[in-house]
């Protein structure tokens, strides 16, 4: 698979590469096998978690965010909180492991939310557990808001301006991971049918801007 490296940000080179052999590939398993219990963050309730404060603007060279905690789509009644991910021993995104698929993660080798440029959090939308923390992040609309906040109780609030379903074969890598002026947002998940493996052939991106 081709993949174009941004010359001039060696780390931006290398997130590029990592996303479309890890997250666009992985971030999602085939359906659940039927003796499978789904894990026990699934039972709890959305609403469940404290509303978070929220702040507006970007935060100063001189104040630089906190890493993420919680994530919170007041729409789709989605909150989590944020797992950090890194990368694997192979240079892949890690992405939160199948028993642990309510829980959303954040990919620290991109911009914390609030700072310049783009922040990801991937999530999946099903494992073999079953329904996943970002099963119904389809139905999210434009002009949705999305809340992110950090280990000291301060959220960051997103607007959402656009979302797409692309072929993982296809993965538009500039448009998620390339450089931004302000501060962005996005989600990834997976989408679309099931290959012969059962895996989605598609991942779900959803855009956002700092409001």
């Amino acid at each position: 698979m081709h993949v174009r490296t941004l010359s001039r940000r060696p780390r931006t080179a290398a997130l590029l590469t990592a996303l479309l052999t890890g997250a666009a590939l992985t971030a999602c398993a085939g359906p659940a096998p039927s003796a499978a219990a789904p894990p026990a963050a699934a039972s709890a309730p959305a609403s469940s978690a404290p509303a978070p404060t929220t702040t507006h603007g970007q935060a100063s060279a001189t104040d630089a965010p906190a890493a993420p905690t919680q994530v919170t789509i007041p729409s789709l009644k989605i909150s989590s909180s944020l797992m950090r991910l890194g990368l694997n021993a192979d240079g892949t995104v890690e992405v939160p492991p199948a028993e642990k698929g309510m829980t959303a993660g954040w990919y620290s080798g991109g911009s914390v939310p609030g700072a310049p440029g783009p922040a990801v959090l991937i999530g999946h939308n099903d494992t073999r557990f079953g329904r996943a923390v970002f099963h119904d992040l389809k139905d999210i609309r434009k002009g949705a808001e999305v809340l992110v906040r950090d280990r000291e109780g301060t959220s960051v609030r997103f607007t959402v301006t656009g979302k797409e379903t692309v072929s993982k074969k296809a993965f538009p890598t500039e448009r998620v991971y390339g450089t931004t002026k302000g501060s962005t947002l996005r989600l990834v998940t997976c989408d679309g049918a099931f290959d012969a493996e059962g895996h989605p052939v598609d991942n779900l991106i959803v855009y956002a801007e700092l409001s």
